[in-house]
């Protein structure tokens, strides 16, 4: 087989680097081993706002104008709803919170998605005595949905092979790479946690934060924004909610934990008042980095292998522009943006 790519890993960096490839014709397998789930457990929140400090999200705006319509090319391919717009609400915890609101509302970045007044309206089940603020031009991607869609689609095209990509069995020449039977011009690696075991990217300071989210059941809760306060609370329908998130520094698994149970509910309970039960639990790995910025750009001695990661928190933001950056790199040689680019570690 021969492919202008292969692709390692298919979370939303690989999923958007795949369509990158297929708007532009370019052939590409992907594999996948289903060992990282980051992207499948994740809030999939789209909020170009800081609610801890009101401060903007880096490239936030620019991120959002590519993913949009991203996100709606995938609604239309696969004829269903992953992208759904919700406004915010931000509880408040004191008056100088309501009073930094404020301030933040005339910034030139955030004055189009926060609203400059406090909302006082009682929302049932929801403790909020010093108000909140509301955000609008807000929403969340059902990360889990169109990942599991995109996947079977790949699988029925043949282009999708469920098997661990081993490190050691390809051979880099000077204009392609022989993986097995396969032969390609660059792999691209999309890995995500994985990228510590990779020996040609693993210098790269990868921080692993575990998280992990719950769904709740609250049939006398009657919410349809996100809440934030010490967790966030998405409603996802018939009365159903997830709830979260944790970090964790320590813990590497994505196994479930009774510690993260307990933090998310003893979080969640400070600032809801109506009876709930949880009836799951989530659990992934983040791949962030130091300063919080993706992961693009080539090995210093192969540039025929490409690395896409680091996404972090933002991924449903971040992936389609990161995406875009590194193909116009690898196929028109346009620079990666600096704070994109890999190039800010290789030189310190």
């Amino acid at each position: 087989m021969k492919v202008d790519y292969i692709i390692v890993g298919l979370g939303l960096a690989g999923l958007a680097f795949s369509k990158e490839l297929e708007k532009n014709n370019k052939s590409f397998i992907v594999f996948e081993n289903n060992s990282q789930n980051s992207s499948i457990v994740a809030g999939g929140v789209y909020n170009p706002v800081i609610l801890k400090r009101f401060t903007p999200v880096w490239e936030a705006k620019n991120q959002l104008e590519i993913a949009i319509p991203f996100y709606s090319e995938l609604e239309d391919q696969f004829k269903k709803k992953y992208n759904y717009s919700l406004d915010i609400f931000r509880i408040f915890k004191s008056i100088e919170e309501q009073n930094n609101w404020f301030i933040a509302t005339d910034h030139q970045q955030l004055s189009e998605y926060m609203i400059p007044k406090i909302e006082n309206s009682k929302i049932k089940g929801i403790i909020s005595n010093y108000g909140y603020g509301k955000l609008i031009n807000t929403g969340w991607v059902d990360t889990k949905n169109l990942l599991e869609d995109y996947r079977n689609y790949l699988s029925i095209n043949k282009k999708l092979l469920q098997e661990d990509f081993q490190y050691t069995t390809f051979n880099i020449q000077e204009n392609s790479i022989i993986y097995n039977s396969i032969t390609c011009s660059k792999i691209v690696f999309c890995e995500g946690f994985g990228i510590k075991q990779n020996p040609y990217f693993n210098y790269l300071p990868m921080q692993e934060a575990k998280g992990e989210l719950i769904i709740i059941h609250a049939p006398n809760l009657n919410v349809n924004a996100l809440i934030k306060a010490a967790v966030f609370v998405l409603p996802l329908g018939d009365n159903y909610y997830k709830i979260g998130a944790t970090f964790n520094w320590n813990h590497k698994t994505s196994i479930p934990t009774d510690e993260g149970k307990n933090e998310l509910k003893e979080k969640l309970d400070t600032f809801i008042n109506v009876p709930y039960k949880i009836v799951e639990q989530l659990a992934g790995i983040r791949p962030t980095v130091k300063d919080r910025r993706p992961l693009l750009g080539t090995h210093p001695n192969y540039p025929n292998l490409a690395v896409l990661n680091g996404l972090g928190t933002r991924g449903v933001m971040i992936a389609p522009t990161a995406a875009k950056q590194l193909y116009n790199y690898l196929e028109n040689k346009i620079e990666i943006n600096n704070e994109y680019s890999i190039l800010r570690f290789l030189k310190n």
